[in-house]
């Protein structure tokens, strides 16, 4: 009885070790949040209003955080939106003052009932002329001859770069036919596409520049002696068909209308250090510039910009977190300056979880800091070196080291310097592997317990079997001395030794 609960006794201790190992376990890794969580934060996200758009979308330029979105993956004829790429691939592979050639193409197959500002066969005009006439009045003649410039004379090489472009920065809805915008069945664009586009674009001052300019004037050129005074027609921002429309944080954007594509309007607006890109594609007369100041209202009035290096402390205390991303934050490394992230304007800083990510680490950057807010991304942070020294142990005589020449010493010097900087990036970076071998997930060590826990108990087994088959051995030996030791006495009995 005594050795039955010394091992019911050694079995209970091996549950409520393997318990142990469980309930140690935090549930979750700081940074992430419970299912629970992020159904409320998800339920926190504002509702955004109805607009009568067949597709529309709206995106922080600074995050790409998308804050409203209304079938925005469905392919769509874009119409004169199209020009906004026209434009991006103009500024980034050629001059403002390069000479632009006027074809026959251009010319002839490009005005008519189109939009245009009537060039002439052979006129001249500078890139920059060209891209006030592109983005202001939506001058086909100007975007084809463009298009044959960039691509070098070959005009389906640019529209080649157009989609090339387009999949460099992540659409997945669009093919590019033509530069213009023109009908065409394949030629369509996604509105979610078109924001990529438009963030790409107003990322480029030249580009800001042009779509804010409200007048423009193109001097006289080789076929025009008198000036062409060019109009921006998006009414947002300018009052040339109107001040109905006016927007007074509207800089800038790019209107469209064929009959296939209805109205289809780009626009960038600017309030509170918050710029915004709204797409709307596909609607009628008027309720292009409607659904876009809707937009931009609930967007201004919801969300809110924060400054991560500003708000980031979950990283700052290296003593009281064993889990930190730097060993020497202040030392070594630092959110980038200028990062943001965006939130509803009734979440706060630390309300988001963030993961961090390697996929740019190099040079100067060790790392991104990838948040998210109720299963959203908005926004990342890259965390990069601070080019801080690290103090150098002051070898020299005193210490016992041998005298160098001075050619020697300055070697020394400058390998030191080069080494310490080594030491620095590679503590850096291992402190970020520090964090991220600690963000093991509950189930892996949910199974290195579990693990632990059975080897315990089979080793229990294994003991008990053995215990229970010596005392069957010892039973056994037992029974056959009484059974030799009886067999025995009746040999002896049968010879006559008992009398």
């Amino acid at each position: 009885m005594r050795k039955f609960l010394k091992r019911m006794t050694g079995i209970f201790l091996c549950v409520a070790m393997a318990a142990g190992v469980y309930g140690a376990i935090p549930a979750y890794a700081e940074g992430t949040d419970t299912g629970t969580d992020i159904q409320e934060q998800a339920a926190q996200w504002p509702t955004g209003p109805a607009v009568q758009a067949a597709s529309a979308i709206i995106m922080d330029a600074s995050t790409g955080t998308v804050l409203y979105e209304k079938d925005a993956d469905t392919p769509r004829y874009p119409a004169s939106i199209t020009k906004i790429m026209t434009t991006l691939l103009a500024l980034e592979n050629c001059n403002l003052d390069e000479m632009v050639h006027f074809s026959a193409t251009a010319v002839y197959e490009n005005e008519g009932g189109t939009s245009h500002i009537a060039r002439d066969l052979d006129e001249e005009m500078t890139l920059e002329q060209c891209l006030y006439g592109i983005m202001l009045e939506s001058a086909n003649e100007c975007s084809y001859a463009v298009a044959e410039h960039v691509g070098g004379g070959d005009y389906q090489k640019f529209i080649d770069m157009m989609n090339a472009k387009a999949a460099e920065l992540g659409c997945t809805n669009t093919h590019f036919n033509n530069c213009n915008g023109l009908p065409d069945p394949a030629h369509v664009v996604s509105a979610r596409d078109m924001a990529l586009i438009s963030r790409e674009a107003i990322k480029n001052s030249m580009f800001r520049k042009i779509v804010g300019t409200v007048r423009y004037e193109i001097p006289p050129t080789n076929k025009h002696a008198d000036p062409t005074p060019l109009n921006n027609h998006h009414q947002m921002i300018s009052a040339y068909k109107g001040r109905q429309n006016l927007y007074e944080y509207c800089i800038g954007g790019k209107t469209g209308w064929t009959s296939d594509a209805g109205n289809t309007l780009v626009t960038f607006a600017e309030k509170d250090g918050m710029t915004l890109i709204c797409v709307v594609m596909n609607c009628t007369a008027g309720g292009q510039y409607a659904d876009t100041r809707t937009l931009f209202d609930y967007c201004f009035e919801n969300f809110k910009l924060y400054n991560v290096a500003q708000n980031e402390t979950r990283y700052e205390n290296t003593n009281k977190q064993e889990n930190t991303l730097f060993t020497e934050w202040n030392a070594f490394a630092k959110v980038e300056d200028d990062a943001q992230i965006i939130l509803p304007a009734a979440a706060n800083f630390l309300d988001t979880q963030t993961e961090v990510n390697y996929d740019q680490a190099g040079g100067s950057i060790l790392g991104t800091l990838v948040y998210s807010y109720g299963g959203r991304q908005v926004g990342t942070a890259n965390v990069v070196t601070t080019g801080a020294k690290v103090a150098e142990y002051p070898f020299g005589e005193k210490s016992g080291t041998i005298q160098k020449s001075e050619s020697a010493k300055e070697n020394d010097t400058s390998v030191a310097a080069d080494s310490s900087d080594k030491t620095k990036s590679d503590a850096a970076k291992n402190d970020i592997g520090k964090k991220k071998s600690l963000s093991i997930s509950r189930n892996k060590l949910l199974l290195a317990g579990g693990s632990v826990a059975v080897a315990i108990v089979i080793v229990l087994v294994i003991w008990f079997l053995i215990n229970n088959h010596r005392r069957i051995w010892r039973r056994k030996n037992t029974r056959d001395r009484r059974y030799k030791t009886i067999r025995n006495n009746r040999k002896w009995n049968r010879r006559g030794g008992r009398k």
